[in-house]
């Protein structure tokens, strides 16, 4: 019997705004004194009114649009109800009869159209987001080994918290692990929120069961078991990955999935039981008496429809102006940067994922065109042949290369990291000089990257670095002649090896005249002299 997996997801992020949803406590994930940003307002003290933070509404209105979403028109925020010691008001502020969102899309790579023969042509799957919506966050509790009671830290309780919760689209970890990340970088580009796993700022649960594939057609599914506290994307993946092998196990053996909680164990790499099946909470959901309904609009336009019903209420939110405020997507950009810059998937991926690289990037090759005339201004090459668009995507390349290949090492010495470029001393202008330089043979990539080094370090210029240390590469034979004679004769072996057929003989006397010539050579005209000089 087989068995398909039928996952879905329930997403939890904390919003970038200053203040939390309800009050003017700062929403600041770094703090670390506890109990300092609170008020009487999130505290849940008698006698006091929540209003809205307006900011709130608006992110979550961006996410909805951003994954395609049906935005409400009208919507209010509910009273949900349950007491944990985390909830100082013994309810939580949400959204569950008209969320701000819903019914949208994202697309992630769909690793069955590489099958050949396969029937699904696609080369992304859709995954089917249900809602999106808008509630307060719980504090946070701290249980202490070895003691017999636990703290709470209420800095957290009530900062925005947006909740995304998706179809049962998912079939495996991998599509988990692309799903999420995407996301995160969805919310990262748009200013929505940090989604910093490890501070807790986007909590991943996964809802996983297997069906037999010959019931796919039916409404019948398997025992659902939930996973919580997964603190990582790849701890996400990696438990469905586990978990459907388990729960394939069970029912291969003839029994039955316990429909449980679990959690995942990381040093183990294993899912394991938390709480057995519980009864469904009645958490008595009501309107909340002390906040005004939410009215949404696509124009300015629409406005004077809804005068009626937004009398003495909150203004309207207008779809049109918080579009404009929109930057674009990670997929957006990866399909401007591969049809205007024709990089490589790989490249465009890191430039994707790294957005300050990416800009940065962005910078370099606006800079690259004026670099390139301004080289063959100065070499006295002005009327001939304009700098071809083959050119360019070279140079556009070879900076990619240079920054994926040497910023690493670069940030490690100056101990930044690699999407934190402010205070970096390399100038994009100065960058795209270099990739000239390079390009036209003026630099060997031994030199580039020594150059690049002292760019580093001091700021300056490539020109002005390479004229200083000696580093320009040397293409002109009759400056060479000298050198490669004296490799040849002083290599006769490896000389006559070569003339005999052995091509890993010329590459030895090669690296042998970029030693004689500390790097300065230029290593194809070395080959072809020697080749001249040796047959």
């Amino acid at each position: 019997m087989k068995y398909k997996p039928v996952i879905g997801l329930e997403i939890h992020a904390e919003l970038k705004t200053r203040t939390k949803m309800f009050c003017d406590s700062l929403n600041d994930p770094n703090e670390k004194h506890p109990n300092v940003n609170i008020c009487p307002v999130c505290m849940g003290h008698p006698g006091t009114l929540p209003v809205i933070n307006q900011e709130a509404v608006k992110k979550v209105i961006m996410a909805g649009l951003a994954l395609n979403c049906k935005i409400a028109e009208g919507t209010f925020f509910e009273r949900k109800n349950y007491f944990y010691p985390d909830l100082p008001k013994g309810y939580q502020i949400s959204q569950y009869q008209k969320p701000l969102c819903q019914n949208g899309v994202l697309e992630i790579p769909n690793p069955k159209s590489q099958i050949p023969d396969n029937d699904q042509n696609s080369n992304t799957k859709k995954i089917r987001v249900t809602r999106i919506h808008l509630e307060e966050d719980a504090g946070r509790l701290y249980h202490l080994p070895d003691k017999d009671y636990s703290l709470v830290d209420y800095n957290r309780a009530g900062v925005p918290l947006m909740e995304l919760v998706t179809e049962p689209d998912f079939e495996t970890g991998w599509e988990v692990r692309k799903f999420t990340e995407e996301l995160q970088l969805m919310w990262q580009y748009l200013n929505i929120s940090e989604a910093n796993m490890e501070k807790g700022e986007m909590r991943v649960e996964v809802n996983i069961s297997l069906r037999d594939e010959q019931q796919e057609t039916s409404n019948k599914f398997g025992i659902k078991v939930e996973i919580k506290n997964l603190n990582s994307i790849k701890f996400a993946a990696d438990a469905v990955d586990y978990e459907i092998s388990r729960q394939k196990e069970i029912l291969e053996a003839g029994e039955k999935v316990k429909q449980e909680t679990r959690g995942w164990n990381e040093n183990k790499k294993q899912t394991f039981s938390q709480r057995s099946k519980e009864e469904a909470h009645d958490y008595r959901y009501f309107p909340e008496p002390d906040l005004p309904p939410l009215y949404v609009v696509s124009t300015k336009s629409q406005i004077s429809n809804h005068k009626s019903q937004i009398q003495n209420r909150s203004e309207p939110f207008i779809i049109e102006d918080i579009r404009a405020e929109m930057v674009e997507l990670p997929q957006q950009r990866r399909e401007r940067f591969k049809k205007r810059y024709n990089l490589p998937d790989r490249d465009i991926e890191i430039l994707t994922v790294n957005k300050q690289l990416g800009d940065y990037y962005e910078h370099v090759a606006s800079e690259l065109d004026a670099a390139a005339r301004d080289y063959h201004k100065k070499m006295g090459r002005v009327g001939e042949e304009p700098v071809e668009k083959h050119v360019t995507e070279k140079l556009h390349s070879l900076a990619a290369n240079y920054m994926i290949t040497e910023f690493p090492m670069l940030m490690s010495a100056w101990a930044g990291e690699i999407n934190e470029l402010e205070g970096f001393r390399i100038e994009p202008e100065a960058l795209a000089e270099l990739m000239v330089l390079v390009f036209h043979k003026e630099l060997s990539s031994t030199g580039a990257k020594a150059v690049l080094k002292e760019m580093a370090e001091t700021g300056l210029h490539p020109e002005q670095i390479m004229k200083e240390k000696d580093l320009g590469q040397v293409s002109d034979t009759r400056e060479l002649q000298k050198a490669v004679e004296k490799i040849i004769s002083d290599n006769p072996k490896a000389a006559e090896d070569f003339k005999a057929g052995r091509e890993a003989s010329l590459k030895f006397l090669i690296g042998m005249a970029m030693r004689e010539t500390k790097g300065k050579a230029n290593p194809q005209v070395v080959e072809q002299m020697l080749k001249n000089m040796i047959r």
